[in-house]
């Protein structure tokens, strides 16, 4: 597969960033919205966003079963902040009842929402990210920690003494945002991951 089908989550965060830069990489990325779409694209990116009105669109559209199952049968995906969170198998403080982020399971992990801080403790700073050449720029906003991964789940970096990029098998989350830096090193990862899974 020369040209991976690479699916956005349309919902909320920067979409048209991911897009661009997975068409940067050799993807042919689209936007996806409807379970239609869910199922014509080989791998799925969940951008950044707010974790709990992601869920509650994807409650809206019907999404969230869809999602859970291409995930349980082997779907890469690739999250980033919020997208990290709903890719969990766990989330600590989840939000309010009836509005509460969901759990997609696509990685056996525990994440914790917002565990850096408030949007005024945002940061950002250079990580050591396993498998690449040299540190990677990480932008964290609001931004989610691991406090648990499973077995078979790699960590890949970490900051503040937690994991805050995790791999599983063709499943990628990372707590902070590749889309805005310019380095395309991680979706480049992505897309390897999806063409090896092809």
């Amino acid at each position: 597969m020369s040209n991976p089908r690479i699916g956005v989550l349309a919902l909320q965060g920067d979409v048209r960033e991911h897009l661009a830069a997975l068409n940067a990489v050799g993807a042919d990325s689209v936007p996806v919205r409807r379970h239609v779409e869910l199922d014509a694209v080989d791998a799925l990116l969940i951008p950044g966003g707010e974790s709990t009105t992601m869920s509650h669109l994807l409650r809206e559209l019907g999404l969230i079963e869809p999602l859970r199952a291409r995930l349980a049968g082997g779907m890469p995906a690739y999250g980033s902040c919020a997208g990290m969170i709903l890719l969990a198998s766990e989330i600590i403080d989840a939000g309010a009842q009836g509005r509460a982020a969901v759990p997609l399971s696509g990685i056996d992990m525990t994440v914790r929402r917002n565990a850096f801080g408030r949007q005024v403790d945002s940061f950002e700073g250079d990580v050591d990210f396993a498998g690449l050449d040299g540190p990677v720029h990480a932008v964290f906003i609001r931004a989610p920690w691991v406090e648990r991964i499973g077995p078979g789940v790699e960590v890949l970096a970490q900051a503040a003494g937690h994991p805050v990029a995790v791999r599983q098998e063709a499943v990628l989350a990372t707590s902070f945002h590749p889309e805005v830096t310019g380095d395309r090193r991680i979706h480049r990862l992505f897309v390897d991951i999806v063409t090896e899974k092809a």
